[in-house]
């Protein structure tokens, strides 16, 4: 079964990422960009999900498959009640695993998406006013755990910041400090050729 939220834009993302150093090809990157990313283009995650977020993910799906193989004994059994109750919690695992998959940074021709485990923002690139990464505590693995660390950082252009979503230290770049650096130079690129301060 295809599953469109694990694709990503990666290949394109680190050539995207190489060329934001060149000032030779500033200008192509951005028309590349705007063509790449029209309006009617759907929704782009410009990395791959790491091998934390995928494992996390598996796990959950494991532990549903455990959850319907107790609700089938359970309404063998008789127990119509419990076999509902643990029928509902193998959905609602598997819901969090698909979830967890699709969090992330989304980019397309309409605008940039931060989606959460509970929550998705969407800012239209006329309203994204600077995107760049910096130095400062973050999550371990989205835990309560801070370490220092580097995060994408997304500002409006009223000022205002998103929450950071995207660290060096979370499921999908936890030890893949090079990766992190090129989907955070690839989406500072995106950001500054369709967004509002251009």
């Amino acid at each position: 079964m295809p599953l469109p939220f694990l694709a990503d834009n990666a290949d394109n993302a680190d050539h995207a990422g190489r060329d934001e150093h060149r000032p030779d090809t500033h200008a192509h990157t951005h028309s590349h960009a705007r063509g790449r990313y029209a309006v009617d283009e759907p929704w782009q995650r410009p990395y791959r999900p790491g091998p934390c977020r995928v494992a996390g993910a598996a796990m959950l799906l494991v532990l549903a498959s455990y959850l319907l193989i107790a609700a089938l004994i359970d309404a063998a059994a008789g127990s119509t009640s419990g076999a509902g109750a643990l029928l509902v919690a193998a959905v609602l695992v598997v819901a969090w695993a698909l979830r967890s998959l699709r969090v992330g940074i989304w980019v397309s021709g309409r605008g940039l998406r931060r989606t959460g485990l509970f929550r998705t923002v969407t800012v239209e690139w006329r309203r994204v006013g600077r995107v760049r990464t910096a130095q400062q505590p973050v999550r371990w693995l989205a835990l309560p755990r801070t370490v220092q660390g580097q995060a994408l950082v997304i500002e409006r252009v009223d000022g205002r910041e998103l929450p950071a979503l995207l660290t060096d230290h979370n499921a999908d770049f936890l030890g893949r400090a090079e990766s992190f650096d090129v989907a955070a130079d690839a989406i500072e690129g995106w950001a500054d050729a369709l967004g509002g301060r251009r």
